[in-house]
């Protein structure tokens, strides 16, 4: 039966939905009582589900493929702000990273719609230091999915949309690589059609780490420009962080052969470009995201 003061057309759709013995009535009076927004990053609505980040902790998966290299360390120092130094070792040491992850918040229930907990990204590690500390930052990084690079704002990540593809390994069946010495992955990330970024490491036996270049805390920055043009910015925070319950699988090392690209709209080789590759490295883990730390704050909300 119709409800007065509620078109038709929505009665029908919503009965439709949930049943005709479903209280259409109901439904308008409880949404008329509710005023609080919820969810952890926009868009923002009475339940909260259509957050594109859901509430912390953040749980991860993967496998990282990872290159790392020597550049000349006046461009690292040319892409750190100017309160950061240069790191004391290996100055010009980079990683270049490949992540394929499966990713979930408490209770899994993004596992079971793989298009919201599967994604890849691609990124650039360097060191720096502050206050005599020396800490891993990234300064360009890829992702595939929309959630990725919300949770990529929030921490200081520069994310942006990109098109990756890295070697998986499987354990049965002749169309992989198995774990061992003399096989090959291969990855590569592109945006905009244009290719950035492609690797081969070829592994050469077990190692005791995975590389040194992203092995200390992260360190970035979080900002926001003023609405009003020329102000500055309302958010200007550096911040720290790292994973906990770190699930570490066994590395393997090996011969690298890393090739980096430019487009008009994203610089890789000409701001990091390779001097020498150090070596390659291949492992599995798994580990936890539950917020960070403020280092310091030069925020103007009034702004």
């Amino acid at each position: 039966m119709q409800k007065e003061g509620i078109p038709p057309l929505l009665t029908e759709s919503l009965q439709r939905t949930f049943g005709g013995n479903h209280s259409v009535t109901n439904d308008f009076a409880n949404l008329e009582g509710m005023t609080e927004l919820n969810g952890f990053f926009a868009p923002l609505t009475p339940s909260g589900r259509s957050s594109l980040a859901p509430n912390m902790p953040w749980f991860y998966s993967g496998n990282l493929l990872t290159v790392e290299y020597l550049t000349d360390p006046a461009n690292v120092r040319a892409i750190l702000p100017p309160e950061l130094e240069l790191a004391d070792e290996h100055p010009g040491a980079v990683a270049f990273i490949w992540a394929d992850w499966q990713s979930c918040s408490t209770g899994n229930e993004e596992l079971l719609d793989p298009q919201r907990s599967q994604y890849l990204e691609a990124f650039a590690v360097v060191r720096c230091k502050y206050e005599g500390v020396t800490y891993s930052r990234c300064v360009a990084i890829w992702v595939t999915k929309d959630f990725a690079i919300a949770r990529g704002f929030f921490q200081g990540y520069p994310k942006k949309l990109g098109s990756i593809a890295m070697t998986r390994i499987f354990n049965r069946g002749k169309a992989t690589p198995k774990l061992e010495a003399g096989a090959k992955l291969g990855a590569s990330v592109a945006a905009y059609d244009h290719r950035l970024a492609s690797a081969v490491v070829t592994l050469r036996e077990p190692s005791e780490h995975a590389g040194f270049v992203n092995g200390h805390p992260m360190l970035h920055n979080r900002w926001m420009p003023s609405i009003t043009p020329g102000l500055g910015n309302s958010l200007d925070q550096l911040i720290t962080m790292g994973g906990v319950d770190a699930d570490l699988g066994q590395p393997w090392k090996g011969d690298a052969i890393l090739e980096l690209g430019d487009s008009q709209w994203d610089e890789l080789a000409s701001i990091l470009p390779v001097h020498e590759i150090l070596g390659g490295y291949y492992r599995e883990v798994g580990v936890t995201f539950n917020g960070g730390k403020l280092v310091a704050d030069k925020s103007n909300p009034s702004i």
